[in-house]
């Protein structure tokens, strides 16, 4: 046997015993492929420079799925809607493509249009070019203005091939689209390969346009993840921001339960209220307590994991400034940060407004206990003087029950002896036989109620 066929049989062995295995595996976790296609659930797909990549995002309240999927296929009856997940679908059109992707809250369509490389701009035609993104996205109006739903964020991300120098390129066409005073511009990644501009502006159209300029050289991949993440970006602040209006005007509504729980907090100590009152007036106030929670928590809740993505995506941008001019995450975060905080400060306001509550109910509950244990010891006292006062009632009945069975005993006697003596028998007068024989009978009876007495507390 020869080297050679020596390690073509070691190789196929270990390729049968691969296959072997894999018979081998115990059965699989009825949600294994779920999870583990949850990966690929919402990929973010390529984009070739210079392309624009528009997305709509809307609050699908009252919206159901098939109602998107139905309107979906309208964009293009012939073409076929890949489905990727349950939530996730890719439709190929003849210029480009759409992704549709549906959210807990909001639903989001992600048209795509490579513009081509015979349409890069120059440095001295920007407006052209802008008139020809304008031009492509022409067919797509009337089906996004059919598209169920109510509009949360329009972003449109051009990307443009550099063929100059990428910051100054950018700054000039900055300036033309956005303007001198609202531009903001920043690097993008470890070796500022690209460059952002945009000036956060909800246009006539109700349109947010971003530009990125980047070189030739960029790849589909890295093209497709930095629209991606400065569209996220921009949602998910939009989303966060969801949590403001609730968190002012709940201000109101927890500064009058403040205000009311201190009342009740000043009466519990110093008494000057019935305890059933208070009782009712902070039960009421802790349903109005929950009902608040139970209905903002989530949207709280929300407000901060939408943050944490924003975040999370200005983090994956890897910025860097451009001297002179704010960065996009920069101002993000300047100007949501303060809301942010009003939203978690309210929440923690919330929170603590119920836990006050809590422990106002549970002094009060205290002071309502010793009071009642206070008037049962009252009620045993008098049931003890009453137990005390009924024994001495019936020592003074057992004293009268002696006298009595003793007369009619002695009375017996009288009866036999003066029987006796009408007989013959007895010649001692009856009256002589009743009078000796009360100081037995009285003695008799008292041992018999003593034995009884002792038989009972024997008992």
């Amino acid at each position: 046997m020869n080297a050679h066929y020596a390690r073509h049989i070691v190789h196929s062995s270990k390729i049968g015993f691969t296959c072997r295995m894999t018979n081998f595996l115990p059965p699989e976790f009825d949600q294994r492929r779920l999870l583990h296609d949850e990966v690929h659930a919402r990929p973010v797909g390529q984009a070739p420079h210079p392309v624009v990549v528009f997305c709509l995002a809307v609050v699908n309240r009252d919206v159901t799925r098939d109602q998107e999927l139905e309107h979906l296929g309208k964009l293009n009856s012939g073409a076929d809607i890949e489905q990727i997940a349950g939530n996730f679908a890719r439709m190929r059109l003849a210029n480009g493509e759409i992704k549709w992707e549906r959210h807990t809250e909001f639903t989001r369509y992600t048209i795509v249009l490579p513009m081509g490389s015979d349409q890069t701009p120059s440095v001295s035609s920007p407006v052209v070019w802008l008139a020809q993104v304008r031009e492509s996205q022409t067919p797509f109006a009337p089906w996004l203005a059919g598209v169920p739903g109510q509009t949360l964020a329009a972003v449109e991300v051009t990307v443009l091939v550099t063929v100059d120098d990428v910051l100054e390129q950018g700054l000039s066409f900055g300036r033309d689209w956005f303007g001198e005073p609202t531009l903001l511009t920043s690097r993008l990644g470890t070796q500022g390969h690209s460059l952002v501009l945009t000036d956060f502006q909800v246009q006539a159209d109700g349109v947010e346009r971003m530009l990125v300029l980047t070189p030739a050289h960029t790849s589909p991949a890295r093209v497709g993840r930095t629209a991606h993440r400065l569209i996220e970006m921009e949602i998910y602040r939009l989303m966060a921001l969801q949590g403001l209006p609730v968190a002012k005007a709940l201000g109101a509504q927890l500064s009058a339960a403040e205000n009311a729980l201190a009342a009740i907090a000043r009466e519990v100590e110093s008494g000057t209220s019935q305890d059933h009152e208070m009782l009712h007036d902070l039960a009421s106030l802790a349903a109005t307590i929950e009902r608040a929670n139970a209905d903002h928590n989530y949207r709280f809740s929300a407000t901060a994991a939408y943050h944490d993505i924003v975040l999370q995506r200005i983090k994956e941008l890897r910025e860097t400034p451009v001297s002179g001019i704010q960065t996009v995450g920069e101002f993000i975060e300047r100007r949501l940060g303060p809301a942010m905080a009003t939203v978690d400060a309210t929440a923690k306001r919330l929170e603590s407004l119920s836990e006050r509550v809590s422990r106002v109910s549970d002094l009060l509950r205290t002071r309502v206990n010793i009071m009642t244990e206070q008037q049962n010891q009252q009620l045993l006292e008098k049931l003890t003087r009453g137990q005390a006062l009924q024994l001495k009632l019936q020592q003074t009945v057992e004293g009268l029950s002696i006298a009595a069975i003793s007369y009619y005993v002695v009375s017996l006697v009288y009866y036999l002896a003066k029987a006796g003596k009408s007989a013959g028998v007895l010649s001692v007068s009856p009256e002589i036989v009743a009078g000796v024989a009360i100081a037995p009978v009285v003695i008799g009876v008292w041992q018999v109620v003593r034995r009884i007495h002792r038989a009972i507390a024997k008992d």
